[in-house]
């Protein structure tokens, strides 16, 4: 399915959102009955292996339709092939702004989750810069209609401007600040932005508040849209131009691996709004996304596609219909009429063939 069909005109930028930053190859453990303990061994019931790092988002864009197109260096190692096989001709996404680096190897993620939270463990050195001959007279970033950026306090990113200078919709979400200074003028690309996606936790500390609501309102002075993430209590959303705001709780699910959720949330939102959404069913849509992300292994392959989306709505319809059943199912039918928003939607959604999975290794032979 294309989301954004009736919007494409045929002057329209090739690629409908541009990231960049680092691919990961994630081993991921499940089914631990505890943290491991110093001095023991420890047995998962579960593992899975997929791209990792800025991976996570590319994957989840595409699978929602959104014509993707990432700049990353890749190691020329078998995880590095693995994972540009994966990202490339698996989700098919545009690898022609990334590079390869002889002699780099790829940088490693190992998440541990168990008891709903996850302990992760990485290694990996910083990419030599891509050669700027080998540009030649491509723009990069390029023209597109969004783009995706990871703000790091005191690190400045211009890109961010010139994506911005061209037409892009930023979309910014930010790591903890280890400084502890939680200072918002270390962000100056928050200005390009569009959108500004942090959790409870770090958008209280960058608005000096007690309440993730009035940081979320406190950012949208900033920034025309602010969403707060709020875990299991779901999201919330200003609107800076206009002063409209929404609230959707999370959907119940029993979460195999948290990684990577955040991405596909922001992916869902940023479909979403693209699309023209109203402000709630972004909300919405988004949150469901990264709930069925957490239902699957790792980050990137854990991403729903509409198939899913679908598959999901089918089930919950019963639910809507039936109070008893969704009673049964600890399930509110209130909430998800929520969601009947879909019901336009679905009908268009398909894609050939299963979504690929993350499994315990990295590929098998082929015959």
């Amino acid at each position: 399915m294309d989301p954004l069909a009736a919007l494409r005109r045929p002057d329209d930028p090739a690629c409908d959102v541009y990231l960049t930053g680092t691919v990961f190859l994630d081993i991921i453990f499940t089914g631990l009955d505890a943290a491991p303990v110093r001095g023991t061994e420890s047995w998962a019931r579960g593992m899975g292996s997929s791209p990792g790092g800025v991976a996570n988002m590319a994957a989840a864009l595409a699978r929602l339709g959104l014509r993707t197109s990432l700049a990353a260096a890749f190691g020329d190692d078998m995880y590095g092939d693995y994972c540009r096989d994966s990202l490339e001709r698996g989700e098919g996404i545009d690898l022609s702004m990334s590079h390869t680096v002889p002699g780099w190897h790829s940088p490693v993620t190992v998440s541990m989750a168990y008891e709903g939270e996850r302990t992760m463990v990485s290694h990996g050195h910083v990419a030599p810069p891509r050669d700027p001959a080998l540009e030649g007279d491509r723009e990069c970033p390029p023209r597109a209609r969004a783009c995706v950026a990871s703000l790091v306090p005191g690190e400045p990113q211009e890109w961010v401007a010139t994506a911005a200078g061209r037409g892009s919709l930023v979309f910014a979400g930010v790591g903890w600040d280890d400084s502890g200074r939680w200072d918002l003028a270390a962000l100056p690309e928050l200005g390009h932005c569009e959108a500004f996606l942090p959790n409870a936790a770090e958008a209280m500390r960058y608005t000096r508040t007690e309440c993730p609501l009035r940081a979320a309102r406190a950012l949208a002075e900033r920034v025309p849209l602010a969403v707060v993430t709020l875990g299991a209590d779901g999201a919330y959303v200003a609107d800076g131009r206009t002063g409209e705001t929404a609230r959707v709780p999370a959907i119940a699910v029993e979460a195999l691996d948290t990684t990577g959720a955040g991405d596909v949330f922001t992916a869902g939102f940023l479909t979403g709004t693209l699309a023209g959404w109203p402000l709630e069913d972004r909300l919405a849509f988004a949150g469901l996304t990264a709930a069925l992300s957490v239902q699957e292994f790792g980050g990137s392959l854990s991403a729903p596609g509409w198939p899913e989306v679908g598959a999901w709505y089918e089930g919950v319809r019963q639910y809507t219909l039936s109070p008893e059943a969704a009673a049964a199912a600890g399930q509110d039918p209130e909430a998800l009429r929520r969601y009947a928003f879909l019901d336009a939607l679905l009908p268009r959604c398909g894609r050939p063939g299963p979504l690929r999975r993350a499994v315990p290794t990295i590929g098998f032979r082929r015959a």
